[in-house]
């Protein structure tokens, strides 16, 4: 397994105790697998610092109003490009299928193209494999950060080592192309979907740069 994506797959899940806990050993457990550069590390470490220090209600509040409220800052892949439109599904069949077919299987209540089950799918990967992989929405990845970034919010680091260990850094022409794009989050139009429908015509393993 390769350690490094799964530590970020679960930096980016929802706060719970258990996770706060691990954040004591999170800068040491990167150090040991040398995936990430030592820059990237040293930016894990003021997350790290930041959020082992807040009560943990504070920071599951904060995760929820960063990511939950937000098209530019959602982890789900494919609302990045599918927004609230009904032509999601396949998507989400295909990456559902694409994880089975090697070896991963999600829970009930997960789906797919959500960024900390991606990492997760990529941990048990091998590196360069893993990084090919990554490779095909690093550009919504770097969406994303560019979004945590200019709200100078700590999580903007946990996305920068994501991107970073791409196989192919993100198109800047791909990456404008997805923010020009990006529909306003409705909240209730979510609300009224079924879970079946969310998805999208294209898995992200093969999308488009």
């Amino acid at each position: 397994m390769l350690k490094t994506y799964k530590i970020l797959s679960l930096l980016l899940s929802y706060p719970n105790k258990d996770l706060q806990n691990f954040l004591s050993v999170v800068d040491a457990e990167l150090k040991i697998e040398k995936l990430l550069a030592s820059e990237k590390i040293g930016e894990i470490e003021k997350f790290t610092g930041h959020f082992s220090k807040m009560d943990l209600t504070d920071w599951q509040a904060e995760y929820v109003q960063l990511f939950d409220n937000s098209r530019s800052a959602s982890l789900h892949l494919f609302e990045h490009i599918k927004g609230d439109s009904k032509d999601r599904g396949q998507a989400m069949v295909d990456m559902l299928e694409f994880y089975k077919e090697n070896g991963m299987q999600l829970s009930a209540n997960e789906l797919p193209d959500y960024i900390p089950a991606f990492l997760e799918f990529l941990s048990t990967l091998k590196k360069e494999k893993a990084a090919e992989l990554l490779a095909e929405p690093v550009h919504i990845i770097q969406r994303i950060y560019l979004a945590l970034k200019e709200k100078d919010n700590p999580y903007q680091d946990v996305l920068s080592a994501i991107v970073s260990l791409s196989a192919r850094q993100p198109s800047k022409k791909a990456t404008q192309f997805v923010i020009q794009n990006e529909k306003p989050l409705d909240l209730d139009a979510e609300y009224e979907e079924e879970p079946v429908e969310f998805g999208g015509n294209n898995s992200c393993v093969n999308c488009k740069k």
